[in-house]
């Protein structure tokens, strides 16, 4: 047996193994009892779940652990904040008649624990810094611990630390690219980056991150971790937090991520997720392209049922293409109530569009009778031309449906209810009945 392309099958340990391995546990429990017994988060806390992780990264209590003694107790690696006080990062506090901005980098405070003037930290309270501002910004760099000298020195420390975390799980995630805890772990360190560095620096660690969740799915292009995770990296990038020029709305990477999906799919046609980022990006993507009806009509047709056309005609045994083929065809077919890609297309044009995958997909049949997927998108189809004109199925239809069906049966009679409520709706004209009784 094979997953994504990953061998699997029986083990067999040899006794050197078997021993080797009761000494990994051994060390295991006594890991854990270090960790759960210590009554504080201090570096050998934090020592002891560096080892217990690269043993088994999926206990999430022990990187709920680790997070603990990077953000509070005598250890706590990241500077500490004093109780209501802002994130490092985080801008000002503007005024009604202006706006401000942190402190330059080199701007100090004092290592004694009191909090430095305005002057010293170089503002002032012109009309375009309130007073309550500049007393918020004095405050601010006092709220650091006091083992650093200033706010750019707990930045710069912060900085090292969470990108030290970073490293920390890169080994794990390679070995383990499927554990959920890893991957939440990576979001929570990429967080404190926006919470406690500069715009600048919080944002190239960002975008690493998408490089490497980009390496990821070279590793494995089908990894659905690594796409859900990169659409939640691409969502904060965007957004006015990362956003170095100030601007209220960040950059937009709908073009770019739009084109990566393009470049996975064509690497590999059974990539579902591929299939699915695209579907999720093109209602922005046209909508930030200001497209008109022209444009809109060109990109369905020439675009992608253009290229779902010629994957089906590649591989038609492959349920994601059927899938993404699906997603086209129901913006056609469920057009009232809801957004579609081509809202300007009138019925008759959507008929067109749909009888002609009609077409193309009974010539499918010609090479693929035992495929399942073409007999069920058929049938699907055809339901949907009646419901469309508002009639019932003609003679033809109903035969056609009916063989159909008979099809399906053979190729997946583990569905054999499905096949047969869909029968007594769509062929004989009554409604299943789902009642069960009690047992």
């Amino acid at each position: 047996m094979a997953s994504h392309g990953i061998p699997r099958g029986p083990r067999t340990r040899t006794d050197e193994q078997k021993r080797l391995d009761s000494e990994k546990i051994e060390k295991y429990h006594e890991l854990e009892k270090q960790i759960r017994s210590s009554a504080t988060y201090d570096e050998s806390v934090f020592n002891n779940t560096t080892r217990l992780l690269r043993l088994n990264p999926e206990y999430y209590t022990v990187w709920n652990v680790r997070r603990r003694c990077l953000t509070s107790g005598t250890f706590g690696l990241l500077s500490r904040r004093r109780p209501g006080s802002r994130s490092l990062g985080a801008p000002l506090t503007t005024s009604r008649t202006g706006t401000s901005t942190l402190p330059s980098d080199d701007s100090s405070g004092t290592a004694s624990g009191t909090s430095p003037s305005s002057q010293e930290l170089g503002l002032t309270t012109s009309s375009t810094l309130s007073a309550d501002a500049a007393e918020d910004a004095v405050q601010d760099a006092g709220n650091f611990d006091n083992t650093y000298t200033s706010l750019e020195e707990a930045r710069a420390k912060d900085a090292d630390i969470l990108e030290s975390e970073l490293q920390f799980t890169i080994p794990l995630l390679l070995e383990f690219p499927k554990c959920y805890w890893i991957w939440s772990y990576r979001l929570w360190v990429l967080e404190q980056a926006v919470a406690r560095l500069d715009v600048v620096r919080a944002r190239r660690i960002w975008e690493a991150e998408l490089v490497l969740d980009s390496k990821m799915l070279t590793k494995d292009r089908r990894n659905f971790h690594a796409w859900g995770y990169r659409r939640q990296v691409v969502e904060r990038l965007e957004s006015a937090a990362l956003s170095v020029t100030g601007a209220e709305t960040g950059t937009s990477l709908v073009e770019p991520e739009f084109e990566y999906t393009t470049k996975m799919i064509h690497r590999d046609l059974s990539n579902f997720s591929a299939w699915h980022n695209r579907s999720k990006l093109i209602p922005r993507l046209l909508a930030e392209r200001n497209a008109d009806d022209a444009a809109r009509t060109a990109f369905f047709e020439e675009e992608e049922l253009s290229i779902i056309r010629e994957a089906l005609n590649v591989g038609p045994e492959d349920q994601s293409l059927w899938f993404y083929h699906q997603f086209l065809m129901l913006d056609l077919i469920e057009y009232t109530g809801r957004p579609t890609l081509v809202p300007h297309l009138t019925v008759e044009e959507r008929m067109t569009y749909i009888t002609r995958e009609l077409e193309d997909i009974r010539d499918l049949l010609t090479d693929y009778d035992d495929v399942k997927w073409i007999h069920e998108a058929l049938f699907e189809y055809t339901l949907a031309v009646a419901k469309m004109q508002d009639r019932s199925l003609t003679e033809t239809e109903r035969i056609e449906v009916q063989g159909w069906l008979v099809q399906l049966r053979k190729l997946d009679p583990k569905r054999n209810g499905r096949w047969d409520d869909l029968e007594l709706e769509h062929i004989r004209g009554r409604q299943p009945n789902f009642a069960q009784e009690s047992i």
